[in-house]
């Protein structure tokens, strides 16, 4: 049999000489690479859940409940509400917070509109982004900007007489100008390939909308609240990285498990 000639330990026939670390010294374990995992698509992150996206999910709930309302409340006393909720001029000036928030509470159109599938899109993947307070803050800037903005120009528009005093009490109300906000920003962490095309088409179905000149302070107030959201572009892409980097540096710090 034969012999290792330094420790004179017993080696098998055929077979390599066999290393031995020094006394005192641990030969180091080296984990293997496991393959990188492909990420699988998952489209039901298109749309809010309680955990990731909790804003964005709770106010869909809450525009739920107040549209099924609205279909099937009497009309007399949905009209009712709409009229107190509305943020037109005469509101403005005397409760000028209770309307900004009561009137975000219904949607234009009901719960088929076309607004409240972009709502859920875009509030989704803007949250899911900047977080649940940055999204909301977007949503209440262009909501409120564009309010006061076309608001304030009726009330203008009536004291130098180039329209009645019934203007002072226009029905608005909807979430169309956070909508609105929102994809413009938005848009600012998209990939220019898809960013311009995507703020292509929506400024041309409002440039269309406005001129139809059905309704031209409700469209000049989406054109407003685009804008509101395309200024907000450095202001989501700053919020963009540093909370990749807040979740980078989690992970890196996390414990790992075996």
């Amino acid at each position: 049999m034969l012999t290792d000639p330094e420790t004179g330990a017993p080696l098998l026939d055929g077979m390599p000489r066999q290393r031995t670390a020094p006394p005192g010294r641990v030969a180091p374990v080296t984990a293997p690479t496991l393959p990188a995992r492909t990420a699988d698509p998952r489209p039901w992150l298109l749309l809010p859940s309680p955990k990731s996206t909790p804003f964005t999910f709770g106010y869909a709930v809450v525009l739920c409940v107040t549209s099924l309302f609205a279909r099937y409340a009497a009309p007399s006393l949905i009209r009712a509400l709409y009229q107190a909720s509305s943020t037109d001029v005469a509101h403005l000036v005397h409760d000028p917070a209770l309307v900004l928030v009561a009137s975000a509470l219904w949607i234009a159109g009901g719960i088929t509109s076309t607004y409240t599938l972009v709502f859920l899109l875009v509030l989704t993947a803007l949250e899911r982004r900047i977080g649940a307070r940055r999204a909301a803050a977007v949503f209440l800037a262009g909501h409120v900007l564009a309010t006061l903005a076309t608001e304030g120009s009726v009330g203008l528009a009536v004291l130098a007489g180039h329209l009645p005093e019934t203007s002072l009490h226009r029905l608005d109300y909807g979430i169309s100008f956070g909508v609105a906000a929102s994809l413009g920003a938005l848009t600012g962490l998209m990939r220019p390939w898809l960013r311009w095309p995507v703020l292509i088409a929506f400024a041309s179905i409002l440039l269309q909308d406005l001129a139809a000149f059905a309704d031209p302070m409700s469209n000049w107030g989406h054109l407003l609240s685009l804008v509101v959201g395309i200024a907000l572009w450095p202001v989501v892409r700053r919020w963009h990285r540093t909370g990749r980097r807040a979740t980078v540096g989690g992970l890196a710090g996390a414990p790992t498990v075996a």
